[in-house]
């Protein structure tokens, strides 16, 4: 396993092995979305990756997907991700936050009865979401007017700015997986017409703005992105998925960003594609895939040049130490799904870690 552990440099960071972990929503967050304590020991565990990224984070209040996800919008949650990154650099580590907003994967049964909003007025139809009353639904969102999108990336701009005051390394705009800068990329949720809708030129408008804004505040190399043109979760689909990654690759190159972190293909197995090969013949850049990799399938990756580094999910939910049981071709803890997003410790802090005697 020698390319994974080889260093990597990312902006004006050193990353010591390319065994990055994947932004994963857990549910841990205190009341009013602070960043619990829990929270920082769970990442202090597995500060041996080569960077983390924490989990998706919500840039404004009101627009919650989750419950207990984490916020980045005021000083309390500020301080409490300051005690994360506090505890993962103790331990040597590096870690971006995740910046995010929810779209029409909200529901105003989780924000006080606040209205979804998205690029269209289209719900999400292949699934449903939990509330404090269970399941339910998800509603039809609002669209946003055009004068409201400079708001939208104004919260993303002074998201990044408190993610500098909270101590983070970097952070990663969530453009990936049927959220809102999703909703906007891909024309089966985006039925605009005007400057934020039609060709794709007009569609990564919104997710162009927000990454100038977050560069202006942290510096290109210090901002990644997360993209999934191929995936259907939470309903979202594109006429032309690979002509849509070709045009990114091409129009993201010139940014000199730290990464871009895509997910190669479809998270639900159900649209079949490599968007993969074309985005890395295109884009002039360090390049991070996720989604299924094995160790092996990763290092094979990484020497035949495909791509830079990988990010586990689920393998870095069960291993705090991933990197050290790969490079000792150790066996995996399993991963237990029912404790995935309920609180507490249980299946969150508890993973025990690869014996060393």
């Amino acid at each position: 396993m020698d390319q994974l552990f080889q260093p990597l440099a990312l902006g004006p960071l050193t990353l010591p092995n390319r065994i990055c972990m994947a932004p994963l929503t857990r549910c841990r967050a205190d009341r009013d979305h602070v960043p619990s304590s829990l929270m920082a020991e769970h990442y202090a565990q597995r500060a041996t990756a080569g960077l983390i990224v924490a989990e998706a984070t919500m840039v404004q209040e009101g627009h919650s997907a989750f419950q207990t996800e984490p916020g980045i919008y005021n000083a309390a949650q500020i301080e409490g991700w300051r005690r994360v990154t506090d505890a993962v650099h103790a331990k040597g580590g590096r870690i971006f936050l995740q910046l995010w907003h929810g779209g029409r994967a909200c529901h105003p049964l989780i924000n006080n009865g606040v209205e979804p909003v998205s690029a269209s007025a289209l719900a999400i139809t292949n699934d449903v979401t939990h509330t404090p009353q269970g399941k339910a639904d998800y509603v039809v969102p609002r669209a946003l007017r055009d004068e409201e999108l400079p708001g939208i990336v104004a919260l993303f701009g002074q998201a990044a700015a408190n993610a500098r005051a909270a101590g983070f390394d970097g952070v990663e705009i969530h453009g990936a997986n049927g959220y809102l800068i999703d909703q906007f990329l891909r024309d089966g949720c985006n039925r605009r017409t005007g400057p934020y809708g039609g060709g794709v030129a007009n569609r990564a408008r919104l997710l162009l703005e927000v990454l100038d804004a977050v560069c202006t505040e942290w510096g290109s190399g210090r901002v990644g992105l997360r993209l999934s043109p191929i995936s259907s979760f939470n309903s979202m689909g594109d006429s032309d998925p690979i002509g849509l990654a070709c045009w990114l690759a091409e129009r993201l190159s010139p940014l000199n960003l730290a990464y871009v972190h895509l997910i190669r293909g479809d998270v639900l197995g159900e649209v079949q594609g490599d968007v993969l090969t074309p985005f890395r013949r295109l884009y002039q850049g360090i390049l991070i895939a996720n989604l299924r990799y094995t160790a092996a399938e990763a290092e094979a990756a990484i020497e035949a040049g495909r791509i830079d580094a990988v990010a586990f999910g689920t393998a870095y939910i069960a291993n705090p130490d991933l990197p050290e049981r790969i490079k000792a071709k150790a066996p995996l803890n399993t991963p237990n799904p029912s404790t995935f997003y309920k609180p507490g410790p249980v299946g969150y802090t508890d993973y025990p870690f690869m014996a060393t005697n």
